[in-house]
């Protein structure tokens, strides 16, 4: 079975996009459009009843979450981070999970405040919250510099992939309200973010939802082919 990715163009998709690319294993897309609110479809929602994206169809049937994708894609294929038995594998996972549970939970408060607060409580949330990501990016930085197998190395794993995309969002969202965040604040998220926008994984995945060529160190607000980031 070809794997069936269900993406909307500058959404979590795209980490899945990559990674799918540097596993060199075949799949298809299926726009999710949110302009006509797919997401909330019932055929949508009969594959991820959270109505989030991404999905990922396989033979053992559609995963969601992102960190849950990436993690069974590693080990189903063998690539792009520890494997069982190896002694850096409880490293990795708990840096992926990290990733998952509180650096993207914390951009999608970021992003959406007034989900999580209510509209009275949306600037203190907000400020909250890029005080909070100052000091995990900050953490990140120290360990990408520490270059370990499976973040920042010469081989990319899932866990680049995913911190880079989210370095990509906090320099373009919310639109107007980014001058919290400075990539260049974190030299060595900033060199593997510019090492890994060159690759061809990148390359194609930028092309096919117009996402610019610089699309971790300097990125632009996509202009996709089809569909709509939000």
């Amino acid at each position: 079975m070809t794997y069936r990715l269900h993406y909307a163009p500058d959404n979590a998709s795209l980490i899945i996009r990559m990674v799918l690319l540097e596993m060199k294993v075949p799949f298809d897309v299926t726009l999710v459009d949110r302009r006509q609110n797919a997401q909330n479809s019932p055929n949508y929602r009969m594959l991820n009843p959270n109505g989030l994206i991404p999905v990922l169809e396989t033979p053992s049937g559609p995963i969601f979450e992102t960190g849950a994708i990436l993690l069974w894609l590693s080990e189903t294929h063998g690539q792009m981070a520890p494997q069982s038995g190896s002694p850096e594998r409880a490293n990795f996972l708990k840096w992926l999970f990290f990733t998952s549970n509180t650096l993207h939970a914390g951009l999608r408060m970021l992003f959406y405040p007034e989900k999580y607060a209510g509209p009275a409580a949306t600037d203190p949330l907000r400020n909250q919250m890029q005080s909070a990501l100052r000091d995990h990016l900050k953490t990140l930085d120290g360990l990408a510099a520490q270059k370990p197998e499976w973040f920042g190395g010469e081989h990319p794993s899932v866990l680049d992939v995913y911190i880079c995309a989210c370095l990509r969002w906090m320099a373009i969202y919310p639109k107007g309200q980014t001058m919290w965040f400075s990539l260049t604040d974190y030299p060595a998220l900033a060199d593997l973010a510019a090492r890994l926008q060159t690759r061809p994984s990148a390359l194609i995945t930028a092309q096919a939802e117009g996402l610019g060529l610089t699309i971790f160190t300097n990125p632009t607000y996509c202009s996709p082919p089809e569909g709509s980031p939000t």
